[in-house]
């Protein structure tokens, strides 16, 4: 099984981070499961939906390599998910996200979810998530620490910089658990490997789960799924799929003009 896990941050502005996660992904990923890490250039360097939109449009772009270059799924390593609906709508490659995958997998764990994000500008956009998923009535608390993407990566190497941004993170979960909240979802994939060092990670009794091996097992399952029964994604509404002039008309086309 071939997966294509997409990271929002590209190798030049990222290494340490790619480094840890290449570790990672080999930790949890299948016997025979390959998984290989591919970034964009210019990197999410910014918290701002003007950014997550111009990353959008190049996810889309490589969903589509992945699928011609042989990749089993497409995974998107980006809490944001964006890309995600148009990416599954032209594609027929299982395409799994993590921001999705985790909220989904943290229902299954609690009944009121929390996320603490890295930035406070990612919180709208984590409510139109939240809404568009139909999850408002389970995932009701949204928090965040302040960092640039980049500099939380800072931390990758430090015990001390690590226990820093933990204690940030869980003063800033602590009230939510507080308020109720059962599960809490650091909101990024960087703050997501970070925390992996962390063994049973917990917040006033609340877990605090990783979402990099759940976004990485349901892709396994969803290609394992495919083959077993045939079922893939619906194409009668929102993931419609376009004719095959109008999809190469987008991917040759990258300015939109």
């Amino acid at each position: 099984m071939k997966l294509w896990y997409q990271s929002y941050v590209d190798y030049e502005h990222g290494a340490d981070y790619w480094d840890n996660l290449r570790v990672h992904l080999d930790a949890i990923s299948d016997p025979g499961t390959q998984v290989d890490i591919k970034g964009i250039t210019p990197h999410d360097n910014y918290a701002h939906p003007i950014v997550e939109f111009r990353c959008a449009r190049e996810v889309i772009c490589n969903a589509v390599q992945a699928e011609r270059e042989g990749y089993d799924a497409f995974i998107i390593g980006h809490f944001q998910d964006a890309g995600l609906y148009e990416a599954r709508s032209i594609v027929d490659i299982p395409v799994i996200a993590m921001g999705e995958a985790s909220m989904l997998y943290a229902c299954q764990l609690g009944q009121q979810i929390g996320i603490v994000t890295i930035n406070t500008r990612y919180i709208p956009w984590f409510h139109h998530q939240i809404g568009k998923y139909g999850l408002r009535e389970r995932v009701t608390g949204v928090d965040a620490m302040q960092f640039e993407p980049g500099q939380i990566l800072d931390a990758f190497g430090s015990d001390e910089k690590l226990e820093a941004v933990r204690k940030l993170f869980d003063d800033q979960g602590q009230p939510l658990v507080e308020r109720g909240i059962d599960v809490l979802i650091p909101g990024g994939g960087i703050p997501m490997l970070l925390f992996s060092q962390i063994h049973d990670h917990r917040v006033g009794g609340a877990p605090v789960i990783n979402g990099i091996p759940i976004v990485v097992k349901m892709a396994e399952i969803a290609v394992k799924l495919k083959h077993m029964t045939g079922i893939a994604v619906s194409r009668t509404s929102d993931f419609i799929q376009p004719p095959p002039e109008i999809i190469e008309e987008f991917l040759a086309n990258p300015k939109g003009l």
